[in-house]
């Protein structure tokens, strides 16, 4: 069996302080929010307690599907980079980008220069571009970027015909090797779950994509919430998952508390199966523990 474990939108805090020109932007309105709510809410220790009971369990891998920054200050990237060494080392932790790190322009490419070994796929060392392709085990996983910045109140992700492309035909391939396929995604690519503000543009073609190249497990971010939604797949529904933020404390009236998932995969082609078991916090001062568990395949 392999397990692999899903966190997502850590919102590391606390946020350095900025100067003031690094304000004349987008991150005016994300500053205000996070001083109003986001600092109460997204809280540190919540997030470090949540890592360690990740680390208990032991997972073969780790995804995390974006949203590691706020408003993409430079220092934020360095602080975001070593959090993700303290997760663990490149081979077996995958991350792809949400649009908070790409608040501004040019803060996704410096992200990417950073981050770089968490990002990238398998193979020679080559510019960085998604989809990233990664093989762990049973797994072929699929890494995507919706991440762009956008325009202040906006939190849209976008995804490019290209893209697209790449990933259908990614898909594909790994579905040939007999892998059980999972693709990671900040943005959910349901046609039901994001606002018009927070929707995915593309999210369509990329449905179409995974109907024709089918997909055993889509992971999501962006939401804050924890849910089980579906989209076609050439052979039936492909579960699409998402988690809370990794950083949210209990207690809280807009949004759940901080949990993570676990997915144990078993079998082999033709005959995969993946239990879904979820923890997180469930009440105000208890520590994390079992949230719920879920057949998702098989």
């Amino acid at each position: 069996m392999f397990t692999l474990a899903h966190l997502s939108d850590p919102h590391l805090g606390p946020l350095p302080e900025p100067r003031f020109r690094q304000l004349l932007s987008k991150r005016i309105v994300g500053y205000l929010n996070w001083q109003r709510r986001r600092a109460k809410t997204l809280q540190p220790k919540i997030l470090v307690d949540l890592v360690a009971a990740i680390h208990a369990a032991r997972p073969d891998h780790i995804a995390v599907t974006g949203d590691l920054v706020n408003i993409a200050l430079p220092e934020e990237g360095a602080l975001a980079r070593a959090w993700l060494d303290s997760l663990g080392d490149p081979h077996h932790v995958t991350l792809v980008p949400g649009n908070h790190d790409a608040y501004v322009p040019g803060a996704l490419a410096r992200h990417k220069r950073l981050w770089a070994p968490y990002l990238a796929g398998d193979g020679p060392a080559s510019p960085l571009m998604f989809p990233s392709i990664r093989r762990r085990g049973p797994l072929g996983i699929v890494g995507a970027s919706t991440a762009r910045a956008s325009l202040p109140g906006m939190a849209t992700g976008h995804i490019s015909d290209r893209q697209i492309v790449a990933i259908q035909a990614a898909l594909s391939q790994l579905g040939r090797e007999g892998l059980f396929r999972v693709l990671l995604i900040h943005h959910p690519p349901g046609a039901s779950l994001a606002h018009w503000h927070q929707r995915l543009v593309g999210a369509g073609r990329l449905r179409n994509a995974v109907a024709r190249a089918g997909c055993e497990l889509i992971l999501h971010g962006h939401m804050h919430r924890a849910n089980v939604d579906h989209i076609p797949g050439p052979s039936g529904p492909v579960p699409v998952v998402g988690v809370p933020s990794a950083s949210n404390a209990p207690g809280g009236k807009r949004y759940p508390a901080a949990a993570f998932n676990l997915y144990e995969i078993a079998g082999g082609p033709g005959s995969y199966t993946c239990h879904m078991r979820s923890f997180g916090y469930t009440e105000v001062g208890k520590p994390i523990g079992f949230i719920g568990e879920r057949q998702l395949v098989g």
